[in-house]
């Protein structure tokens, strides 16, 4: 099973994207801002964790797509985001470094 396999779900009225891995549910609670979106809090279902980080390269995708401004508050994503610095600094506002 690879990222493309995930299938987001952006879930307005509890302000979190949502995917289902093994039957369970993944989420990544944000706030959003003008043109930018906080990504809070990440959820994942115990025995999930090994596809920690094509959920949230799925959501950084969905985020890129809109034009939009991330500011990863999660320490999973923050640390995801530093580790993979070059490929996402551009989704950071300007002037913030991870």
């Amino acid at each position: 099973m690879s990222k493309e396999d995930l299938v987001i779900t952006d879930n307005e009225f509890q302000r979190q994207f949502e995917t289902t891995i093994n039957d369970t549910l993944a989420t990544i609670e944000y706030s959003q801002q003008e043109r930018k979106i906080f990504l809070t809090k990440m959820r994942m279902p115990e025995g999930t964790e090994h596809r920690q980080e094509d959920f949230i390269i799925a959501v950084l995708a969905e985020i890129k797509e809109r034009n939009t401004s991330v500011v990863p508050t999660s320490p999973e994503i923050a640390g995801f985001m530093r580790k993979n610095r070059r490929k996402y600094k551009e989704l950071l506002p300007v002037g913030m470094n991870i």
